[in-house]
């Protein structure tokens, strides 16, 4: 019974959290080709070109937020379900849809307890989503809505970093108190349910663009999402980042260990 109270009171206090951010949304702000193209977004530009042509594909995402990366599956012909805890949310990724001329299926769901039947979807796509829910039940649900040769597609913060964990410590109003960044160990998890795992980490050197965010433009993490920014401000970046990008993948290939300090980790898993 403990055990239930505290998964519900966690459930609870997501869901308010999302609610109230899903309240602040303004639809015209709201980016979406930026998400997968822009070139601080290197997660899903990974992705991407791991899924090739998702046209016609059954795509499920878990934990949606505003619905990017769901208007942004649909405009690529993909049939698209978006899933979120917070129905705040699931509002706002219908306007979206509409804002893009797509359309897509949204329903309340908790990750652990996925309402679709077995084998329904091509590709399961959670962004920002593992480090926020029980990973070993939600990946148990995810392996059972995916179809025979699905995959999970997902990418998350890493828990290992001392200049992200010193920020995490900073931005206590635009994150949940019940985060639990992924620790490289927990990859095993995914052998359970899965029969291969691919992995990239990103954001090292690159991590130069949040230092000057917040020591020479004086932007606090509470008063800006950084991972918002590094988005809206892509064109101006791209310069910086594809230099020090260069730099990432030097030093990760020469140095493996240094992967535990990125900031985040992409996952691809095949059923």
């Amino acid at each position: 019974m403990e055990t239930t109270n505290k998964k519900n009171n966690i459930l609870d206090r997501e869901e308010n959290f999302h609610d109230h951010w899903a309240d602040s949304i303004n639809i015209d702000e709201v980016i979406v080709d930026e998400l997968f193209e822009a070139s601080t977004s290197p997660e899903n530009r990974i992705i991407i070109k791991k899924i090739g042509n998702i046209k016609g594909k059954k795509i499920l995402e878990l934990g949606c937020g505003a619905g990017e990366a769901s208007v942004y599956f649909a405009k690529k012909g993909a049939e698209v379900t978006a899933t979120d805890i917070s129905n705040g949310m699931l509002e706002v990724v219908q306007k979206l849809a509409k804002e893009h001329n797509v359309t897509l299926l949204t329903k309340q769901s908790v990750s652990d307890n996925i309402d679709f039947g077995d084998e329904t979807f091509d590709i399961v796509y959670a962004a920002n989503l593992l480090h926020h829910v029980d990973i070993l039940s939600t990946l148990r649900e995810v392996a059972r809505v995916l179809k025979k040769g699905g995959g999970l597609v997902s990418w998350d913060p890493i828990a290992h970093n001392p200049m992200i964990n010193a920020y995490r410590k900073m931005a206590t109003e635009v994150r949940t108190r019940d985060e639990h960044p992924i620790k490289m160990k927990q990859l095993k998890l995914f052998s359970k349910y899965f029969s291969s795992i691919e992995t990239e980490t990103t954001w090292l050197f690159t991590l130069w663009i949040f230092i000057r965010f917040f020591f020479m433009d004086r932007i606090h993490p509470n008063k800006e999402r950084y991972w918002k920014k590094i988005l809206r401000e892509h064109k101006k970046l791209e310069k910086t980042y594809y230099r020090l990008e260069k730099l990432d993948k030097f030093f990760l290939k020469v140095f493996p260990f240094l992967k535990r300090y990125c900031w985040n980790i992409v996952i691809i898993a095949k059923k």
